[in-house]
């Protein structure tokens, strides 16, 4: 589709430095990899990494990429490189520079992490598609997340699963811009905070065991036809979109499919179109719908198992930024409220309500008594604790209340001054005194009655906390809190004023987030596949000059002769054919790879593409 197109003399230029460039980056990362065995890059910027986010790394193991793999990573890479210098933003190549990116070799994350700390970036390796909350969290912490896993040579044009063309191709150059970087982050700090739907997870699972299937080398379509049906029956019964599921839709139309610019003109950023060289070329046609970006993406789904009929643009980066922070004025984050309550009742997942004093409690929330469209008491099931300014407080940690718990919410019948304003004075007029018996009787009808032990301020004087002995709380005729239970603590605040997912001190809970139980599956090799990749890594050491004494003609031989649907191969060698001006084994390879393409038509624009870069 965009072979015809001829670069001019100064992207030319451009694209010839580029590559002698990052072939000697290339070279270092490949020799010092073998000098590393590290589980863990170094990177300053790992070291804040909270433990709960290091359970998802996983060590590179970078001697299990095959020659194959790296042969597809170089394939992929020069494709995009020459193509994306044109429709691309500014920012992807000089970012391959400054991040580490080869062309030649896949990307060694001992030393993306050795350049990614100049712009106060890091990398990690994870398994595959990684819980979302997890995955915004990392970039909160400004962590690129890869999955360490490279496509098969049978989707080099796409995916569904993430790897690490997607991931270190894609993501990490754009990241050099000082402006989309901070985007990024700050998107993970919004997003990392979402409110997801139980059926989000639910959502999650299926969608990640159809990509490992899919990527799979040897799955039956049956298998695959299942796990397809499973997504498509939940993504028609998932209800009311959650906060996850909405701000989702947005870092996947900006994000992943992003373009920037004008809808007339448009040039490419986002990391899925940068990574994967069918769809950057479709989507710069008028068969893709091209929309000025705004909050209404956020409302707009996606299918990751077919090009986008649409995408939107966004006039600059400064942009993302305004149109997330429209987005997170509407969450419950900022809005608190009855809504974000039910929200995380909904959610049956770890979430974290903060009162007016700044008092946050966290665990799983399972009941709201509302009253005229206000929560006026909330109730956690299990571990719970108690904090202030994302600190737990000291007492009121998850072994203090194991068991839940519950708080009303809300002014005094009958008295203006809400507790938390209270001063000693007023607490005396208001007869609340410590060691005495009180009953406080709450707008709505909550009532604690009971003898007061102590009370909680905060920096700024508010009471945030009152605890008490042999207490009862009731509403109308149901007992919420009884004296046989224990000290019942009491969170002071006149209204909710965020609620948001995870818990306000990571340090309370032991575990913060399901850890995926399905891993990539790892197929055992056959001996045709294993003798394919011995003739790729010859090739591979001819080209770098490892052993000259190799005949290219033999390895041609081979490949007609055992491997004949093979065709990246027969592209490396006619690409070394032609270096050396051997014009009949071209000639040989041509038709070779022409009779490939009368059989298998699906490849023959992906053959030429191959032979287009070598004629450039």
């Amino acid at each position: 589709m965009f072979e015809s197109i001829i670069l001019n003399r100064s992207l030319r230029a451009v694209f010839m430095f580029y590559l002698k460039q990052t072939d000697r980056i290339s070279l270092y990362f490949y020799t010092k990899r073998q000098k590393m065995q590290h589980p863990i890059p170094n990177n300053p910027v790992l070291d804040k990494l909270p433990k709960h986010l290091r359970q998802f790394i996983k060590p590179q193991n970078y001697d299990d990429y095959s020659p194959i793999d790296q042969a597809v990573w170089r394939y992929v890479m020069r494709k995009n490189v020459d193509y994306l210098s044109r429709v691309a933003h500014s920012s992807y190549l000089d970012g391959l520079k400054k991040t580490g990116i080869s062309i030649d070799y896949i990307p060694n994350m001992y030393g993306m992490n050795r350049i990614l700390k100049e712009i106060g970036w890091a990398a990690v390796a994870v398994d595959g598609f990684i819980p979302p909350n997890a995955f915004m969290e990392f970039q909160a912490y400004n962590v690129l997340v890869i999955a360490s896993d490279i496509r098969q040579l049978e989707h080099i044009e796409y995916t569904p699963a993430p790897d690490i063309i997607h991931e270190g191709a894609g993501h990490a150059p754009i990241i050099a811009n000082p402006e989309y970087a901070e985007y990024l982050r700050r998107f993970g700090e919004i997003g990392s905070k979402a409110i997801s739907s139980a059926k989000d997870y639910e959502m999650y699972e299926a969608i990640r065991h159809l990509s490992i299937i899919k990527e799979a080398e040897g799955t039956p379509q049956n298998e695959i036809e299942e796990a397809e049906k499973r997504v498509e029956k939940l993504q028609e019964n998932m209800g009311e979109s959650s906060e996850m599921a909405l701000i989702r839709n947005l870092h996947w139309w900006t994000v992943e499919y992003g373009l920037i610019g004008t809808p007339e003109n448009p040039k490419i950023y986002g990391a899925g179109l940068l990574s994967s060289i069918g769809e950057s070329a479709w989507c710069m046609t008028d068969q893709v719908k091209k929309v000025p970006y705004s909050i209404e993406a956020a409302f707009q789904s996606f299918d990751i198992t077919k090009p986008q009929p649409q995408l939107y643009v966004t006039p600059d980066f400064a942009h993302l930024s305004l149109v997330l922070e429209e987005f997170a004025n509407q969450m419950a984050l900022r809005k608190g409220g009855l809504k974000g309550v039910q929200k995380l009742i909904n959610s049956e997942v770890l979430g974290t309500l903060e009162l007016s004093t700044g008092i946050q409690i966290s665990g799983v929330f399972s009941k709201v008594i509302e009253h005229e469209g206000q929560a006026i008491y909330v109730q956690t099931t299990g571990q719970t604790a108690l904090s202030s300014r994302d600190k737990e407080l000291v007492g009121h940690g998850v072994a203090n209340h194991s068991n839940g718990f519950g708080s009303p919410i809300g002014k005094l019948k009958g008295i203006n001054l809400a507790i938390e304003d209270m001063s000693p004075r007023d607490l005396l007029a208001y007869d609340i005194y410590e060691g005495e018996c009180v009953t406080l009787n709450f707008e709505g009808g909550i009532e604690v009655s009971g003898v007061i032990i102590t009370g909680t301020r905060n920096l700024q004087g508010k009471i945030i906390l009152i605890s008490f002995n042999n207490c009862t709380v009731t509403y109308q005729n149901q007992i919420l809190f009884q004296p046989d239970w224990g000290v019942y603590d009491m969170a002071v605040g006149k209204e909710i004023i965020s609620a948001f997912s995870g818990p306000a001190d990571t340090k309370s809970f032991e575990q913060l987030m399901k850890i995926p139980q399905e891993t990539t599956i790892k197929h055992q090799k056959s001996a045709e596949k294993s003798a394919l990749e011995k003739l790729y890594q010859q090739v591979r050491d001819y080209r770098e000059g490892k052993n000259k004494t190799i005949s290219l003609q033999k390895i041609f031989v081979e490949i007609v002769a055992h491997h004949p649907n093979d065709w990246l191969l027969s592209v490396e060698l006619y690409e070394l054919a032609s270096l050396s001006n051997e014009t009949d084994f071209c000639k040989k390879i041509l038709n070779h790879l022409e009779n490939i393409k009368s059989n298998r038509s699906e490849v023959a624009h992906l053959i030429d593409g191959g032979i287009f870069l070598v004629s450039k």
